[in-house]
Order: structure tokens, then C-alpha cells, then sequence
């Protein structure tokens, strides 16, 4: 439970970090936002060594699942923009992926 704590977080820091420079280049929005955007997205890799994994590429795997979902909740919520079924039915299938990969029985 704690790293879907730690994978949430690393996903809104790296969404966040990314709309700052999204917003500097296509917005034109101050130069200035790239200063919070680059911290954040610092925050964000830290973050993701946070999680319960012992191989880098399958933590990365999961977080992508995780990753999608957070995507589309940020541009409803921070850019108004509602999912439509096909964005929900993808998030579906990737936190589908995302829980095989993380809940897999390995020994």
C-alpha cells in the first residue's frame, strides 16, 4: 500500500513538473514556472526509488499504469477536460497491466 502511495505521488509531481514546462512552451507562461517544474520533477525520480521493488524497469512498469490513470485525472481536473470512455476503458486496461505486473507471485 505504501507504494501506491509513493507511485501516486511520483505521478502528480511528474505531471505537475512537465505542465510547468508544457506551460512555458506552448502557454506562454513565464520562464519562471521551469523553476518549480524541474524541482518537482526532481521530487518525482526520488520519489519513485521510494517504492517496494528490487528491479528498477518493473517499478517504472507498474508507475506507467499508474502513470495514465493520474494523466487523465489532471486534465479534467487542472485543464477541464472530461475523460471520454476510450480514456477511461485504456486507464482500465492499464491499471489491469499495471496490477498483473506489481501482484504477480514470483519467488
Amino acid at each position: 500500500m505504501k507504494s501506491f502511495v509513493y507511485y501516486f505521488l511520483a505521478a502528480v509531481a511528474e505531471i505537475s513538473g512537465c505542465f510547468s514546462f508544457w506551460a512555458w512552451q506552448r502557454m506562454g507562461k513565464s520562464v519562471l514556472w521551469l523553476l518549480p517544474g524541474t524541482l518537482s520533477l526532481l521530487l518525482f525520480a526520488w520519489l519513485l526509488t521510494l517504492v517496494e521493488s528490487n528491479i528498477a524497469g518493473r517499478a517504472y512498469a507498474v508507475y506507467g499504469g499508474i502513470y495514465i490513470c493520474c494523466s487523465l485525472l489532471w486534465s479534467w481536473l487542472v485543464e477541464g477536460s472530461v475523460p471520454d470512455k476510450w480514456d477511461i476503458s485504456g486507464a482500465l486496461v492499464c491499471l489491469l497491466g499495471a496490477a498483473i505486473i506489481l501482484l504477480a507471485p514470483r519467488s
